[in-house]
């Protein structure tokens, strides 16, 4: 109540914080705000995505940037994603995105994706439109083991893995 400013936590619907799992696990705040859409923790300290518990299943925007993940583990309790925002952490396994039924937007940009392969995973998220991986290595070159090669090109790539996407790096996904 103290954070919200308000009395009826069934009011709140949006709440920005920073917060340092290490600390203390945000663990069921969500069962305390039942109708939280959206949900800002930038540059927080989050060990894992657990650490935000598994009462956030009616969250529909999450934003998790510069936050020091490595993983997305614990991501599919908020199964009601519509747009995950996760620039500038150290993730580099997609698998766990599979979960998110709803997602349509989704930035990872600034993270650790070294092998294109992992968009396959993203190929399975049907109703992901928007994708933002600039600043990732599979920018420049298909995996950790390959040299660059000239004729790489990553837009290409994405997009045949993620036929339905209409941008990538907020560019039309159509111009490779």
């Amino acid at each position: 109540k103290v954070l919200t400013g308000v009395d009826d936590l069934q009011r709140v619907k949006a709440l920005e914080v920073r917060v340092d799992t290490r600390e203390n696990s945000l663990g069921s705040f969500g069962a305390y705000l039942p109708n939280l859409r959206e949900l800002k923790l930038n540059n927080s300290l989050l060990v894992s995505v657990r650490d935000l518990g598994t009462t956030l299943s009616h969250l529909r925007v999450l934003w998790m940037a510069h936050c020091g993940l490595s993983d997305l583990d614990g991501i599919s309790s908020c199964g009601s994603l519509k747009e995950l925002y996760v620039a500038y952490n150290n993730i580099s396994d997609l698998s766990q995105l599979t979960w998110l039924d709803h997602l349509e937007v989704l930035d990872l940009e600034g993270n650790n994706i070294e092998d294109i392969s992992q968009m396959q995973y993203l190929g399975l998220c049907c109703k992901l439109r928007h994708l933002t991986v600039e600043g990732n290595l599979i920018c420049l070159k298909p995996n950790a083991e390959s040299a660059e090669e000239p004729d790489y090109n990553y837009r290409a790539e994405v997009k045949k893995l993620i036929p339905h996407l209409e941008y990538l790096d907020e560019i039309p996904a159509s111009q490779t």
